[in-house]
């Protein structure tokens, strides 16, 4: 009793310092780029625009291009990232729990090779059209990634009953197969090649309020919906028929979990493109600061999630301006050296 309470003490002072990093870097990230703009200019940019006590900020000193360049097009796609490195956060950190692997990460179940198909699709039709602020690609995404869901849950489920192997490896076989059908595709249209190739990296360049609010919905919904879980989350982890004994429908609960999962890794991925490492890297450094457990786990991880992504997404456009790195080879780059310690940290559990 008395190390629980340590753990949610020290879970809420670093929820706190988290919430701190996550605004500096929200901060500073639109303080970065072409412009030769302040750090006091763009957070007097960003305080105006919030209500009561924005109408008593003065920025008629600031230049209108540059109250445009930080409302309009970096805020935008500053909390994108942060809502997409906190979504897929939040998904790594439940599956990790639900399966029991330490390397489950949000595209374990393939939903990311649906979203890749769908795009595909989209930019080979050539169809325009845009709904709720979302592109065709978007849209076909979202859609690829739903009907993935759909199918992987359909094989993995036997009668009322869904096996954590059964899905995992259901996940793994539909994802080759996507993955050899978006390759069939290419084959076919060697012009599109390098436009989906970029795609699958990761971007935020496109990114539009429309798309922030489409985003936030799903994530906000279902991060809720998957925190209510946390308790029953913890004691699943220790073992199917320990969670049982203690009256849990661990069978409703896995498929509530995953269902909401996957959405939010579906709305995720359509957004941004195929991102990896963040769902893998960030749980496990909030377990290694704070603990397993899931009631602080979730949102310490959406908080890092965030920050770390809109990190990651900073330096891309940054760093070899004009030409923007795709944030998807950031995240790989830092999280590619972390998954390999983790593999060696679990050597002697494998008996390798």
């Amino acid at each position: 009793m008395k190390d629980h309470k340590i753990v949610r003490k020290y879970g809420y002072r670093y929820g706190i310092l988290l919430l701190f990093i996550l605004l500096i870097v929200v901060i500073s990230s639109a303080s970065f780029g072409s412009a030769d703009l302040s750090v006091v200019d763009s957070l007097k940019i960003i305080a105006s625009r919030f209500p009561v006590f924005g109408d008593n900020i003065n920025i008629s000193e600031i230049k209108e291009v540059y109250i445009t360049i930080v409302w309009k097009v970096r805020m935008p796609r500053i909390i994108l990232a942060g809502l997409t490195g906190c979504g897929l956060s939040v998904v790594g950190a439940t599956f990790q729990g639900l399966f029991k692997n330490p390397l489950a990460d949000p595209h374990i179940l393939g939903v990311s090779s649906g979203a890749a198909v769908g795009a595909t699709i989209a930019m080979l039709t050539g169809i325009g059209m845009d709904v709720f602020g979302l592109g065709v690609i978007g849209i076909f995404a979202f859609l690829g990634a739903l009907v993935t869901v759909f199918l992987v849950y359909q094989i993995a489920c036997v009668g009322n009953k869904l096996s954590t192997v059964n899905i995992i490896l259901t996940g793994t076989a539909v994802s080759t197969m996507l993955s050899a059908i978006i390759s069939l595709l290419m084959a076919f249209h060697h012009e599109q090649i390098e436009k989906v190739y970029l795609w699958t990296l990761g971007s935020f360049s496109a990114a539009t309020w429309p798309k922030v609010l489409f985003l936030a919905i799903f994530v906000v919904i279902c991060t809720g919906a998957i925190f209510i879980f946390a308790k029953e989350l913890d004691i699943i982890t220790t073992g199917q028929e320990s969670a049982e004994s203690l009256g849990i429908d661990t069978a409703r609960i896995k498929k509530v979990l995953i269902i909401l999962a996957s959405i939010l890794v579906a709305a995720c991925v359509s957004i941004s493109g195929i991102i990896g490492f963040v769902g893998l890297v960030i749980p496990h450094c909030i377990r290694l600061i704070n603990g397993p457990k899931h009631r602080q786990l979730l949102p310490l991880a959406s908080i890092a999630g965030a920050s770390f992504m809109i990190i990651c997404d900073t330096i891309g456009r940054n760093v070899a301006a004009p030409t923007e790195i795709p944030v998807g080879v950031i995240t790989a780059a830092i999280g590619t050296p972390f998954f390999i310690f983790l593999l060696q940290r679990n050597k002697r559990k494998w008996g390798s």
